[in-house]
């Protein structure tokens, strides 16, 4: 009988700079609290220090307790932190989604639990592909074909972000495992109204509400969260 592949989610937020990275690691924390062979990948990621470090990917690296290698974890690493299209466009590479695949087809044989986090908000362009064809972070989830965790950053305007991410999602035949509130704003106005809300509309279950800057960092932030199928 052929093993299944390890579960694998695909996570996508309202916004950059809304806490993917934060959530993707505190989601491989609460695996590995479990005793799962957890790690993550980010395929494409823009922006690197002197030494051609990218601050989201080595987060990744440092939460996984897998020892995936750095090219697996993240084959596209760009230089510029601009939008990844431009980046990709000035280093003349294509994105290639079959590469992605594989990796994550790799990845998944050395994990029993893998988060694979997007680039920015759900509808990022990423260049063109091969054949010269408009491509984004959409078409690469399609792909992949992964169950996605969606990430909420909670601050003003994040219901409406939400859900026009929410109908693009649906439109894709993507299935919503779950999402998580992240409180990226410690003074949002009504914050519990705004959760409620969110909660009333969204189909699927909330997996956590992460307090802003948890102590503990992102195993702190584990604690406040379960995995999809997870009971708590």
């Amino acid at each position: 009988m052929t093993a299944q592949p390890a579960p694998a989610y695909f996570v996508a937020g309202t916004d950059t700079e809304i806490g993917k990275t934060f959530v993707s690691c505190a989601l491989i924390q609460r695996a590995a609290q479990h005793g799962l062979r957890a790690g993550g990948l980010k395929p494409i990621a823009a922006g690197t220090d002197a030494a051609g470090r990218n601050e989201d990917v080595e987060q990744l690296l440092a939460a996984s307790n897998t020892a995936l290698p750095l090219d697996l974890v993240n084959r596209y690493r760009f230089r510029a932190a601009v939008a990844p299209h431009i980046a990709a466009r000035d280093e003349d590479i294509a994105i290639h989604f079959p590469a992605i695949a594989a990796d994550l087809a790799q990845a998944r044989g050395q994990s029993d639990f893998l988060i694979v986090e997007g680039v920015g908000g759900f509808r990022v362009p990423l260049g063109v592909d091969r054949d010269g064809r408009p491509q984004d972070s959409a078409d690469l989830a399609q792909a992949l074909g992964l169950p996605l965790i969606f990430v909420v950053g909670m601050r003003l305007g994040c219901i409406n972000h939400c859900l026009l991410s929410i109908e693009a999602i649906q439109a894709r035949g993507l299935n919503l495992a779950g999402w998580v509130a992240n409180r990226v704003d410690p003074e949002m106005s009504r914050f519990d109204d705004n959760l409620h809300t969110l909660q009333s509309l969204l189909p699927a279950p909330l997996l956590g509400c992460i307090p802003h800057a948890p102590a503990g960092g992102a195993a702190g932030a584990a604690r406040h969260l379960r995995l999809p199928g997870e009971r708590i």
